[in-house]
């Protein structure tokens, strides 16, 4: 008896933590936020497998006094699930201090929950939910305390360097690639530093800020993101931005946000700097331009663009100037622009700012050319939008040989938008390869006249490639999604 009774008592721990580390994989996806996490989350069903009923099957097994079953199925079942289910995953959990700290307040909790409970004559059962629920609150108050600190020694940085311009970037698409490319054309004059890959939430510029910004610069390129109302306002404050760039409005993340005027306003909380001195303003925004304000996107004429590169004009001093860039996509005629107004604003003149776009590195996953193996390959899994996507599209319309796209559709849309996008991929590809279920019912139901291939395992896409293409294809990575959405 006293051995089995061991046995239940680390069992149960194992069990608790095996709960606790699904539930912390969901957080860091969704960025700590339990709302999103049970509001937001594409797979339910998960949920159900991995949390609900797991749950429900030891509460009920212990009522009835069959725990042993309840073990039986923990050790044979739902632990060499949940491995499996963690070792499909192409966005795996990252042990950060964070998540460490998340797994010491579980396991505290668990350990002091099971001893109060071994002391009683009463406990019938040890529990689940309170460890986790403590383990949670004392992450979110932990976190919380750590933030502000944090927080507040970023702005004291910040205030210290006196002689720096900090530019903020936001927009439904292309916020990324603006940053990259204002960045390499900066920096062939000033001193500039820019966040790294897609941080742009005021946890990760704080971060950076504390961590990595360096104090001789210039220039500080930050980019700003939003999930919600608010975001980007909390973020204008804490930079109190010099300049800003509002790039194209579309439906991106419009679950979040439920109309394309809240994700405008959203985006225009760039505004809520007190040193703002210059804002360049997308056409899609809808804004009025004023002495600080001024739009972009019309202006931009005679756009060229092919596998070589793109080339574009704009009236800068009532003169027409040509640019041209080794970039492929005509959608970043719209993010260059706003990157030539602003670099032009901070006194560089249109001579160095031509010669720096004819440098231009492509940003990486965003339209990269790759050839091998007799293949002609287009990296475009970072672009994620309806206009982006399918100006990919019209790009390599032109190619001669078979042309194969990979693509999970446009993500965090709606269905209207894949629909557009299912045709325009219905007149240009000859074999789609639709990855995760997610948007896969449309995309099946209006392509009709390409071969497709539903592929739900991503780690079987070399198999498939290897099957479905030859020398000589020309294959487009067309967005991309991880495995939980």
């Amino acid at each position: 008896m006293q051995t089995y009774k061991i046995f239940t008592l680390l069992s149960h721990i194992l069990f608790t933590l095996s709960l606790g580390y699904y539930l912390i994989t969901n957080l860091q996806w969704y960025n700590y936020k339990i709302k999103r996490v049970i509001f937001k989350h594409k797979r339910y069903d998960w949920h159900i497998l991995y949390f609900v009923l797991p749950i429900f099957a030891y509460y009920v097994m212990s009522y009835f006094e069959i725990g042993l079953y309840f073990w039986i199925f923990f050790y044979l079942g739902y632990l060499p699930a949940l491995y499996i289910w963690q070792s499909k995953l192409d966005k795996k959990l990252v042990f950060t201090p964070r998540v460490k700290r998340f797994f010491l307040f579980l396991a505290l909790g668990v350990i002091f929950g099971d001893t109060l409970c071994l002391m009683s004559a009463k406990c019938v059962h040890l529990g689940v939910f309170i460890p986790l629920f403590i383990a949670y609150l004392a992450s979110y108050i932990y976190e919380k305390m750590n933030f502000l600190g944090f927080k507040k020694k970023a702005i004291k940085k910040l205030d210290s360097m006196s002689e720096l311009k900090i530019i903020a970037i936001t927009a439904s698409y292309g916020k990324t690639s603006m940053k990259n490319f204002l960045f390499q054309i900066l920096k062939s004059k000033y001193k500039t530093y820019k966040t790294p890959r897609s941080v742009n939430t005021l946890g990760g510029l704080i971060k950076d800020v504390n961590d990595d910004l360096p104090k001789d610069i210039e220039y500080y390129i930050a980019e700003a993101g939003a999930r919600e109302r608010g975001d980007i306002k909390e973020i204008a404050e804490f930079l109190n931005h010099d300049y800003g760039i509002v790039g194209s409005i579309g439906p991106s993340h419009i679950e979040y946000f439920k109309s394309l005027e809240n994700i405008r306003d959203t985006k225009m909380e760039i505004r809520a700097s007190k040193k703002l001195k210059k804002l360049f303003v997308h056409t899609s925004a809808n804004v009025k331009e004023e002495n600080h304000v001024k739009i972009f996107g019309d202006d931009i004429k005679d756009i060229k663009a092919t596998l070589e590169g793109v080339s574009f004009s704009l009236m800068i001093d009532d003169k027409l100037e040509e640019f041209k860039t080794p970039l492929l996509g005509s959608f970043n005629a719209i993010n260059l622009t706003a990157c030539i107004y602003m670099a032009y604003e901070l006194g560089m003149s249109v001579d160095e700012i031509k010669s720096a776009l004819l440098k231009l590195d492509q940003v990486e996953h965003r339209l990269q050319k790759i050839e091998a193996g007799g293949k002609l390959i287009i990296d475009d899994s970072f672009n994620g939008n309806f206009e982006g996507m399918s100006s990919s599209y019209d790009l390599v319309s032109s190619y001669s040989g078979r042309k194969v796209i990979i693509t999970p559709g446009i993500i965090e849309s709606d269905e209207k938008s894949n629909i557009k996008l299912s045709k325009k991929i219905d007149e240009v590809f000859d074999i789609v390869i639709i990855t995760g279920t997610l948007n896969a019912k449309t995309l099946y139901e209006n392509i009709n006249n390409a071969k497709k291939v539903l592929l739900k395992d991503k780690s079987k896409l070399e198999d498939i490639l290897a099957k479905e293409t030859k020398i000589g294809d020309l294959i487009l990575f067309s967005n991309d999604a991880p495995t939980f959405i």
